[in-house]
């Protein structure tokens, strides 16, 4: 049967009204999938060490090599933002106000947690090994040693075995410094952080915190995958990569055969560890170290 201009005209007033709905229903699901992705924390950053006179006005502790972790009170992220998948049992009871920590398995032990968090349903007996070791307070509005003690309440009150404090002491001279990190790194750990006793939380940089290593790091951007030869054939023989400054250089050591296998993505950022600079910038006998989350 022939359709009337009518019928014709409703059936196509039908048809723009359900496709008008269905505009709308997909603007408003994007925008709860949106309001539901949580933003990236702002946390404080590290500077690297610079001489002190008054090294007993700082509080001490071991640099982990684990990965860093942000409770915003509700959930737990990565410094980048992205949700980090603990179990129940990891979290439960925790404060609902931010914890800043690093999320930690033991020395030498980095891909391991690494690779636990990024599991989106990791076994829970690969989470009932790590630990947080809690080392500030990014809401709270005292000094360090002010928030050291709060923190030291909180891990008591919540009374969970996954929520640790990390160790703070104080020492006496850069000499006592320099023998600790000896310590430290003789026995695997990667370096110390120096935290000064009246500085206050900050996002960003901050020169009142900062971090000895017996070598230095930095971060940079991979722009290529170089390929291998030899054993390394069909497999990633060097990063290609550009740091914040612009200087672009290759890094071909340091890296696992499964980091060879399955090399970090271009575009992704990575750590690497190097000795020194050249006169044009470029960092000395760079090695890779990690991808950053």
């Amino acid at each position: 049967m022939n359709k009337t201009p009518l019928t014709a005209g409703y059936s196509l007033s039908a048809l723009l009204f359900l496709l008008f709905s269905w505009l709308l229903l997909a603007a408003a699901a994007a925008h709860a999938r949106e309001s539901q992705t949580p933003a990236k924390p702002g946390i404080q950053l590290a500077s690297r060490y610079q001489e002190q006179e008054n090294i007993s006005e700082f509080f001490i502790s071991e640099k982990l090599d684990g990965v860093r972790g942000y409770w915003t009170g509700k959930q737990l992220l990565t410094r980048q933002g992205n949700i980090i998948n603990a179990p129940v049992f990891f979290t439960i009871g925790w404060p609902n106000i931010p914890l800043d920590g690093e999320l930690w398995l033991g020395r030498n032990r980095f891909e391991q947690v690494s690779a636990t968090v990024r599991t989106f349903k990791a076994k829970a007996k690969d989470w009932q090994q790590i630990r947080f070791m809690l080392f500030d307070l990014p809401g709270h509005k005292g000094t360090f040693s002010e928030r050291i003690k709060a923190m030291r309440a909180i891990v008591t009150a919540t009374n969970n075995p996954y929520l640790n404090m990390i160790s703070q002491e104080k020492l006496s001279s850069v000499g006592s410094l320099q023998a600790r990190l000896k310590q430290v790194v003789d026995n695997g750990g990667e370096g110390l952080m120096l935290h000064h006793q009246d500085a206050y939380y900050q996002n960003g940089r901050n020169a009142l915190v900062m971090k000895l290593k017996q070598y230095q790091d930095a971060e940079a951007v991979v722009l290529a995958h170089n390929p291998g030869t030899g054993k390394y054939l069909d497999k990633l023989g060097s990063l290609l990569v550009k740091t914040s400054e612009g200087i672009v250089f290759k890094i071909g050591t340091g890296f696992s055969d499964q980091e060879r296998e399955f090399p970090p993505p271009i575009g992704s950022t990575i750590t690497y560890r190097y000795t020194g600079k050249t006169k044009n910038g470029v960092p000395k006998f760079a090695s890779f170290m990690r991808q950053r989350h």
